[in-house]
């Protein structure tokens, strides 16, 4: 049995518990504590207590002894980072939110997603929530789109086993230089590591400077730093707007990276049900592929000959 008081929490060892040890019994008791390396870092703290004393690792549980986690209370910073994000999905337990390109997603610095998700986030209600929700991947400060937002201790441990499991889904577009076959994938290894991304040519365009532009889906199989990016370069077919994998003069004043995460499908570690979403493509996008096309459909050989016969 397990309730809260105030900043402690009260376990009462309700098994036939003989001498067991305290890190062995702990984990999965309090919610926050899932982990047998989580509950060794409160209890070499001086957390918790047995039968009303400090206990060690090595301290011996029994059956109906008194457990107590006096849990300390968590830092919120006084000031949010002010930030224009729209939630796409969230409950008591996680979010997804939808980020902007140029935002860093976590870190010692205050300008951060983490940093602005309280102003836009309920606080879940439940006992082991995060006095700040965290973020349980990243996204480069240039890439835009979804994050997965855990808001409690337990769920935040759970979507970080889905990927350990790879069992979160993911898909991001970019618009890239040339073209590349109808579909495919690449598999170079990424800092030395094993590296998978599959992709699909949505469409390609004819482009006055860039000789071809291609809209890619891509599905990362694998999450290694920079994957996608480095895999494109590596291709022949940079990302536009990659400041440090594209290509020289592509670079564009104002427009930044065209690469977004656009969907993530996974099971609700807590509910069990499917949660699949999908955004649009930022608007810089079409309005660049449109631009573009017009600008060829204009001042291309072919347009120029036509309009002065």
């Amino acid at each position: 049995m397990t309730s809260g008081l105030g900043r402690s929490l009260v376990h009462i060892v309700q098994n036939e518990v003989t001498g067991k040890r305290l890190s062995d019994y702990v984990p999965g008791k309090f919610p926050g504590l899932d982990t047998k390396s989580a509950a060794k870092n409160v209890i070499k703290r001086g957390e918790i207590m047995v039968q009303g004393n400090v206990a060690s690792t090595a301290t011996l549980v029994f059956h109906g002894y008194t457990i107590v986690w006096n849990k300390p209370e968590q830092i919120i910073p006084a000031k949010i980072y002010k930030v224009n994000l729209n939630v796409v999905f969230e409950d008591e337990y996680l979010a997804i939110v939808n980020k902007p390109a140029g935002i860093v997603v976590s870190g010692k610095r205050f300008d951060t997603l983490e940093n602005g998700l309280r102003a836009y986030l309920k606080p879940s209600p439940l006992e082991d929530a995060l006095a700040l929700p965290r973020a349980i991947h990243r996204l480069d400060s240039s890439t835009s789109g979804l994050v997965i937002v855990a808001k409690t201790h337990s769920m935040r441990i759970s979507l970080g086993r889905l990927i350990e499991e790879k069992a979160i889904s993911k898909t991001y577009h970019a618009l890239v230089i040339g073209e590349p076959l109808p579909f495919g994938f690449f598999d170079s290894p990424v800092n030395c590591k094993k590296a998978l991304t599959r992709f699909e040519t949505v469409k390609t365009i004819p482009s006055l400077v860039s000789g071809r532009l291609s809209l890619l889906r891509l599905f990362p199989e694998t999450g290694r730093t920079h994957q996608i990016r480095i895999h494109l370069w590596e291709a022949g077919f940079p990302i536009l707007g990659d400041k440090l994998y594209g290509k020289p003069g592509f670079v564009l004043r104002g427009k930044g990276l065209f690469l977004s995460a656009t969907g993530v499908e996974f099971f609700h570690p807590v509910k069990g049900k499917q949660i699949k979403v999908a955004i649009d493509l930022p608007g810089k996008f079409q309005r660049f592929i449109a631009g573009e096309y017009r600008r060829w459909e204009k001042y291309s050989p072919e347009a120029l000959k036509t309009s002065g016969e």
